[in-house]
């Protein structure tokens, strides 16, 4: 194959786009944005996603700025019960072969950025069509400019255009739930325990509860929390909300959960959209990642290190196919990645994921690097 497109310059396809143009292959993203910018707060990357970000040669970097938290921890959003604790930076490197990191989510997509070859994304190209001719993917973009490609990838999120190329317009479920989201300085929280872990206040019902974790070397933590409410629909992560409101609704929770959230100034608010799992991923030369295909709850910490994950076993499967079959290798990776995305957006909804305990390992010790591929892939290409 000749060409790769990448619609989006998210994290997933810049993991893509970095894993295949470090084996040599001609790849472009497609990026709408007219520039980079700082958006975002935070992230959260499970040992899983920087094991596969080291692997794409960002880990050292990232780890410059980035918290390392102590332990995941989860209380009861009342009495402030420790109801599980699980043992994190140094034992998680040393179980799973990379600890957790929180960081700026900007200063991860600078860190990609950064890796990638000069010129391999273009920015202002807002892809509005995907159409197949034989082995070439036709594109148009929204400014009226078209181009061609010989495998179209869509990481262009949940509004995805690559995705309703192929099956049609679709929408996400809105889930009644919405997002409050503040960075607060250590400084300001005084004596409160636990700043240095990811700690999870666990409400009274499923939708309810307050997450947060060091940010910044440590410097800053970082608070997330939802609960139900209908009458606010607005996806964006950066409308601002009201303070006094997310105070008023966790005047109930502990007073440590109220001592963080009486530290914040301004907060962020925004509603969670959901989506089933998808019964295909793509169609001929055309394949998704990420929130294209899988969008998820944020309650098991996921969504990005999925979708790197997705970056990577595709770079795999397209490195090994060579000149073979491109649309039996798309259709090998969607199968491959299916089961484990479908079991991690469903437990995300379900949101009871070590609420009490239990076992970490099968989220936290998947290699995308060195999982075994299968059919078109069994024997992968010498990079």
């Amino acid at each position: 194959m000749s060409r790769i497109g990448i619609s989006g310059a998210g994290i997933g396809g810049l993991a893509a786009a970095i894993a295949l143009s470090r084996r040599g292959h001609d790849v472009v993203v497609f990026e709408q944005a007219p520039k980079f910018a700082r958006v975002g707060a935070d992230i959260n990357l499970t040992p899983n996603a920087v094991n596969a970000l080291d692997g794409l040669g960002v880990g050292e970097e990232l780890r410059k700025t980035a918290a390392r938290p102590t332990h995941r921890i989860s209380r009861t959003w009342d009495t402030g019960e420790e109801t599980s604790r699980l043992e994190m930076s140094q034992a998680a490197e040393d179980q799973y072969g990379a600890p957790q990191l929180t960081m700026h989510r900007a200063d991860l997509l600078t860190a990609m950025e950064t890796a990638l070859p000069r010129g391999i994304v273009e920015l202002g190209r807002k892809l509005v069509s995907a159409t197949q001719d034989g082995s070439v993917v036709n594109l148009e973009f929204a400014d009226g400019n078209k181009d061609t490609v010989d495998v179209l990838v869509g990481a262009d999120g949940i509004h995805s255009a690559v995705r309703e190329s192929i099956f049609g317009p679709e929408h996400p479920t809105f889930t009644g739930v919405v997002a409050y989201r503040a960075v607060v300085p250590v400084s300001r929280l005084g004596d409160l325990p636990n700043v240095e872990a990811f700690t999870k206040w666990w409400g009274d019902d499923k939708d309810t509860q307050i997450v947060t974790f060091p940010l910044n070397s440590g410097k800053d933590v970082f608070i997330f929390a939802t609960t139900p409410q209908d009458s606010w629909r607005e996806e964006s992560w950066t409308l601002p909300g009201s303070v006094e409101e997310l105070r008023e609704s966790y005047a109930s929770f502990h007073p440590e959960a109220r001592q963080l959230l009486g530290a914040c100034d301004e907060v962020l608010k925004s509603a969670l959209y959901v989506r089933d799992p998808l019964p295909s991923w793509g169609q001929g030369r055309i394949t998704l990642l990420g929130d294209a295909c899988h969008p998820m709850m944020p309650f098991m910490a996921q969504g990005a290190g999925q979708a790197i994950e997705d970056g990577i076993v595709l770079a795999r499967y397209l490195d090994a196919v060579g000149d073979g079959s491109v649309e039996q290798a798309l259709l090998d990776y969607a199968d491959m990645r299916r089961e484990r995305t479908a079991k991690i957006q469903m437990g995300s909804r379900e949101n009871s994921w070590l609420k009490t305990g239990g076992t970490a390992d099968w989220v936290y010790e998947y290699d995308a690097w060195n999982v075994p591929l299968g059919r078109s892939a069994q024997i992968e290409r010498v990079s």
